[in-house]
């Protein structure tokens, strides 16, 4: 493990209010909480702390919007046009957006600008051109009739984002609600609420109606309840822990039967074949986990490798777990930077004694870096039992489980056996054996020699308790409309 340091850099901090009418306000209870640096454990300011009267306010004007204003009226092709619009000012305001994400996120500055702002950007992009295209279908049944479908807007929705992408899970949750022709009362996650925000002060200069879109900075059980239990809300839509997914899809059955799309934990497996370009297949899986801090729903951290190369396997992923250069998340050559915050370091740190006491055999890493931030040295254990903790939980932190397996039926088997079903992947030349991969392995998601390849146009989800529905691409549509047919006789 290398460190990176740099002189703290300066950023300039958007609104800290309410987004609610297209006009920034004080929380109605005035109450304000702290967003913190995970790189320096300090405060980088305080943003207004919504709750459920705040809900009701953006709700109405969500609601309003909907059904009489500017926005129920506008054509699709004047939606799309917006969001294009949009996706143009944030490429214009690219260096400055990452900026903020790095500081309140703690991701490495390259990460947000290269990873996440280009897809941030492409997939407004993708749903501006599907705004238009978004088409029912005549269809030929029995009698003089003629029938046929519209695709209608849900209505108003709430959206709920998670703090490990801030501004590419809005774009996710956004760009189809809005290409759709909904409405939105979003929350932000309250470790990262400052570039969420910074996105509403480029929504109004897009031009987007009043009400349209309403930003709402807060905690999960008072603003995220709220919304999940809103009456007036049509639709809820969250990214997030699977624990937290039970009680919003709980409170959407308890209320008023809400539509709800859930994207969930993982504990994805990662099958490394002894015939696999073992170059190829190290540096992606040690991408696989180590990516944004370990920090990722879809991180392959159930690291499967055939008995055959896991001595070599494990001696060459160590030595390139200990190369990783953590450190100053603005620092050019940083490749990890802290994990978001202390619960979130309490929780990676509490897995890692976890596995130590359980057995497994730590190959580098285990303990904080400095006495400042949120820092975690990259962590490898070898020797990973199934039933071990490590094995079974999701970590969220930058701590890869390499597990031995023997053979194609076993490691099928055993990458079934947990309640997730989020992303998979496989190491092989052998083509046969991919498919046998891709078509057993219960996910939403299957990388073939690759991993954490994302496009706006191509679905993603989780079976099992990794989620309900789709993001991104055609299927992401289907989320954010309602059919409806008309019989008409003749």
């Amino acid at each position: 493990m290398v460190t990176a340091t740099r002189p703290d850099q300066q950023v300039k901090i958007g609104p800290t209010q309410l987004l609610i009418n297209n006009e920034w306000v004080n929380s109605v209870s005035g109450k304000r909480f702290a967003t913190i640096n995970p790189a320096t454990g300090e405060v980088i300011c305080e943003v207004a702390e919504a709750d459920a009267a705040d809900v009701d306010k953006a709700v109405k004007a969500a609601r309003t919007a909907f059904s009489s204003g500017e926005w129920s009226k506008m054509s699709a092709t004047g939606r799309g046009e917006l969001l294009y619009k949009l996706a143009d000012l944030i490429e214009q305001n690219i260096e400055e957006l990452a900026r903020l994400e790095t500081l309140d996120n703690g991701k490495p500055l390259n990460d947000s600008l290269n990873a996440d702002l280009a897809l941030v950007i492409a997939c407004y992009r993708y749903y501006a051109g599907w705004a238009d295209k978004i088409q029912g279908k005549t269809i030929p049944i029995n009698g003089p009739y003629f029938c046929y479908t519209r695709h209608e807007p849900v209505g108003v929705v709430g959206q709920i984002i998670p703090w490990n992408f801030p501004l590419l899970m809005q774009a996710w949750k956004l760009a189809p609600a809005l290409s759709t022709g909904n409405t939105v009362v979003l929350k932000t996650a309250e470790q990262t609420p400052l570039s969420a925000l910074r996105i509403g002060e480029l929504i109004i200069e897009a031009g987007f109606p009043p009400g349209v879109v309403n930003i709402l900075s807060g905690y999960g059980p008072t603003a995220g309840a709220a919304i999940s239990h809103h009456m007036d809300i049509d639709k809820v839509a969250f990214t997030g822990s699977t624990e937290v997914g039970h009680l919003i899809m709980e409170a959407a059955a308890k209320s008023n039967l809400k539509r709800v799309t859930l994207e969930l934990g993982g504990k994805s497996p990662n099958i490394v074949f002894a015939d696999a370009d073992m170059n190829a297949a190290i540096a992606g899986s040690h991408n696989a986990l180590f990516f944004n801090q370990g920090q990722c729903c879809c991180a392959g951290s159930r690291l499967f490798v055939e008995a055959s190369c896991y001595d070599e396997f494990v001696e060459r992923s160590v030595q390139r777990a200990k190369d990783r250069i953590v450190g100053d998340p603005f620092d050019d050559k940083t490749e990890q930077g802290p994990q978001v915050d202390q619960e979130q370091f309490n929780k990676v740190m509490g897995y890692i004694e976890s596995g130590m006491r359980e057995g497994a055999q730590v190959l580098c890493g285990g303990s904080q870096i400095g006495d400042k931030g949120y820092f975690i040295q990259p962590t490898v254990f070898a020797d990973v039992r199934d039933d071990m903790k490590i094995a079974q939980e999701e970590i969220f932190g930058p701590v890869m489980s390499i597990i031995k397996f023997k053979d194609i039926n076993e490691v099928i088997e055993r990458a079934n056996k947990t309640m997730y079903g989020l992303a998979a992947a496989v190491w092989t030349k052998d083509i046969s054996k991919a498919h046998a991969i891709a078509n057993s392995v219960r996910a939403g998601t299957v990388w073939v020699n690759c991993y954490d390849v994302f496009d706006a146009a191509a679905p993603f989800g989780g079976f099992k308790q990794s989620g309900i529905g789709r993001e991104l691409g055609e299927y992401g549509l289907q989320q954010y409309t309602e059919i409806k047919t008309v019989t008409i006789k003749l």
